[in-house]
């Protein structure tokens, strides 16, 4: 079965994040009292792609691994349905989302970069690599984005899926539809939980 095959059926897109909408690096930040802020970039053209996804009808979130605010910050930003962090094992986030939604794991798309995201990559419909992805997450993808992970990977995943189901075009002019309320109100970063 082909990528574009697979991308016809999918329903719900779950992401990792360092990495995926990261590039990877994390930067630690002292503060007065000795503790680290945590700090991360996120790629704008993911943000939007995730409002595109959304107008699409895919349900969208992410899994990691690690526990931030400033992924809780994004998260809420850009209106994600499925938050889980401190994920050590995300099938079992996965198999939450599955019952959450009745869907079945054919209907999930998974985004990964790392061999953590190998269990969930080689069960789901469709598993896609970053270009940044290691070799092994590479081997296991069903397609590997163009761009690496923090640098668009995100949007490339949605791209794909919105053009092997056809909608990319129409979702595309939904978003720029000056009427459209919920294009209006999607990625609207507020920086804040």
């Amino acid at each position: 079965m082909t990528a574009e095959s697979r991308a016809k059926n999918i329903k719900i897109l779950i992401f990792d994040v360092d990495g995926v909408l990261t590039d990877g690096q994390i930067f630690v930040i002292p503060n007065a009292e000795g503790h680290g802020i945590e700090a991360k970039g996120f790629a704008a053209h993911d943000g939007l792609g995730i409002s595109l996804g959304r107008l699409g009808g895919l349900r969208i979130g992410i899994i990691t691994k690690r526990n931030s605010q400033t992924v809780a910050i994004r998260a809420n930003d850009l209106k994600l349905e499925f938050i889980y962090q401190g994920q050590s094992h995300k099938m079992d986030a996965i198999r939450d989302i599955l019952a959450k939604t009745g869907a079945t794991i054919d209907q999930l798309c998974y985004v990964g970069d790392d061999v953590i995201d190998l269990p969930v990559m080689r069960q789901c419909g469709l598993s896609i690599a970053t270009a940044n992805a290691r070799k092994e997450v590479k081997a296991a993808a069903h397609y590997v984005t163009p761009n690496p992970g923090g640098f668009g990977a995100g949007r490339d995943a949605i791209d794909f899926i919105l053009t092997a189901q056809g909608t990319l075009e129409k979702v595309i002019e939904q978003y720029l539809d000056e009427s459209n309320a919920a294009a209006a109100s999607s990625d609207v970063g507020q920086g804040n939980m």
